[in-house]
């Protein structure tokens, strides 16, 4: 659901990007004053992690589309609302400028469709609320689907909102959102059954490191130490980006698949100085875009994209945690 440049005015961008950096602002702010360290190499792994799987499209039967986790409620179940949006924009922003993948105008739009609903009101809504006082297999499930179908729904009907205002005509509202909606509900489905997977393994191997449980006085003894858990999160992000993104579905995603529907193109045209500035800056930084090599088919180039690009992302969201001093509250004693 990476929307590009042509699909955002520039007034309609601008006021995204104010809107992410305000909700960005804000969790920087309460991730410093936590105190649980534990959670800098988990932040970073599972950035690590939701970039691999976002590189995997899987069909979506009958319809010629395809979807791939987005991974906000993912995030937001193991490191919190304020950690997990902070670890999305991460992941966004070297899709962004290394791999081309989302176009930098529209990257505040990005994050507010495919970080905030699914970090804030997915976690704080549903996530927690459902696991205060007990954590079970299928409370995770139940919370995972419902938490990942509403809060893609509400991603989607954002951008239908982000068009409108920002008048492509190309895709007139009513007929966008009445395709954008059901696709994303089949793909909405299909992430909340993925992240499920993924908390139920860690709720197995280590049940603390899912957040929301404090109040749960009857946390069990994992399987596996923390820092088994973390590496074997980390084999899978090796795995995922680097042999499995090489069996990802070539049809078009659920927002480029819409947009075909209604338009007749998944890509559309957009003129002027603004964009022109965005396109050049990105095409000089994107080293790898598409998640290849420049000018070559080789499929070495998208297993490299997807170790290097989550060995980045893994190194990114750990300096930002020791360049801000993110969960390195000291305890306050009394004399």
């Amino acid at each position: 659901m990476h929307m590009a440049d042509a699909l955002v005015a520039p007034a309609v961008a601008a006021t995204m990007y104010a809107c992410s950096t305000v909700a960005a602002g804000y969790s920087v702010k309460k991730v410093r004053l936590e105190n649980d360290p534990r959670k800098v190499p988990v932040m970073g792994v599972m950035g690590a992690f939701v970039f691999a799987t976002q590189m995997i499209n899987f069909t979506i039967p009958g319809t010629g589309s395809s979807g791939h986790l987005c991974g906000g409620m993912l995030l937001s179940a193991m490191l919190g609302p304020f950690a997990g949006f902070l670890t999305m924009i991460g992941v966004l922003l070297i899709q962004c400028l290394l791999f081309a993948d989302g176009g930098l105008l529209a990257l505040g739009c990005n994050v507010w469709n495919m970080a905030f609903y699914g970090c804030f009101l997915g976690a704080l809504c549903i996530w927690r609320p459902m696991m205060r006082k007990s954590v079970t297999k299928g409370k995770i499930i139940a919370a995972s689907v419902i938490g990942c179908v509403l809060t893609l729904q509400l991603g989607a009907f954002s951008v239908t909102l982000e068009t409108l205002a920002s008048g492509i005509t190309e895709l007139p509202f009513l007929a966008f959102v009445a395709t954008m909606q059901p696709i994303h509900l089949a793909i909405g489905c299909v992430e909340g059954l993925i992240t499920a997977a993924v908390l139920c393994f860690v709720h197995e191997a280590r049940p603390e490191l899912l957040w929301g449980t404090g109040e749960n006085k009857e946390i069990k003894e994992g399987r596996f130490s923390f820092k088994t858990t973390v590496l074997a999160l980390v084999a899978a992000a090796v795995v995922i980006g680097g042999g499995v993104s090489l069996f990802a579905s070539a049809n078009p995603d659920g927002l480029e698949w819409s947009m075909e529907q209604v338009a007749g193109t998944s890509e559309l045209e957009a003129s002027g100085q603004v964009y022109d500035t965005a396109d050049s800056i990105q095409t000089t930084l994107a080293v790898l875009p598409d998640y290849a090599f420049k000018n070559s088919e080789s499929a070495v180039g998208t297993s490299f994209s997807g170790i290097v690009g989550g060995a980045i992302v893994l190194g990114v969201c750990v300096g930002a945690c020791y360049l801000f001093k993110f969960f390195r509250k000291k305890n306050q004693g009394t004399a």
